[in-house]
């Protein structure tokens, strides 16, 4: 089901240098309505294709105020719950709200590594580029020929 925005809830990342849910979504599908001509509500942002959406909770995890919301499968959740993600710095908190009343939350960590201490190439040896071009380079032991580009392209 796709997301929606509530736009008693969203103030259009004002506070801040961009809309986030914009920049996040992997499908560009979040849209600012600047003057309210597309939506009635000037300065919100909203799903502008909701039949597109993946649904991958991207928007739904990094809204700072909590406006967006996606309509759950019953299968995943029951009829009438609600589920909101809230991202920390370190960790996910679930808040799942049933309809009678009752809460549950869950928090999950996100990071086992502290945020920018990774150095992936660090116990690599640097590239030798003038190496790619001789034979036997991604095979082991030269055990098949370079190809030639005219038994390769189909003519």
């Amino acid at each position: 089901m796709p997301t929606f925005v509530r736009p008693d809830r969203c103030d259009g990342c004002i506070d801040r240098d961009m809309t986030s849910c914009i920049y996040i979504c992997p499908h560009d599908l979040m849209k600012l309505d600047r003057d309210g001509s597309e939506t009635g509500h000037a300065m919100r942002a909203f799903n502008q294709e909701p039949e597109q959406c993946w649904e991958c909770y991207a928007c739904v995890k990094i809204c700072p105020q909590q406006a967006i919301e996606c309509r759950h499968y019953a299968d995943l959740v029951p009829l009438g719950a609600s589920v909101q993600p809230q991202r920390g710095p370190d960790s996910i908190l679930w808040t799942i709200a049933f309809r009678n009343g009752n809460t549950k939350r869950f928090k999950f960590p996100t990071r086992t590594t502290l945020e920018g201490s990774i150095d992936p190439y660090g116990s690599k040896p640097e590239a030798d580029l003038s190496t790619l071009g001789e034979p036997g380079y991604f095979t082991s032991g030269g055990v098949r020929k370079p190809g030639n580009p005219d038994e390769l392209i189909r003519k």
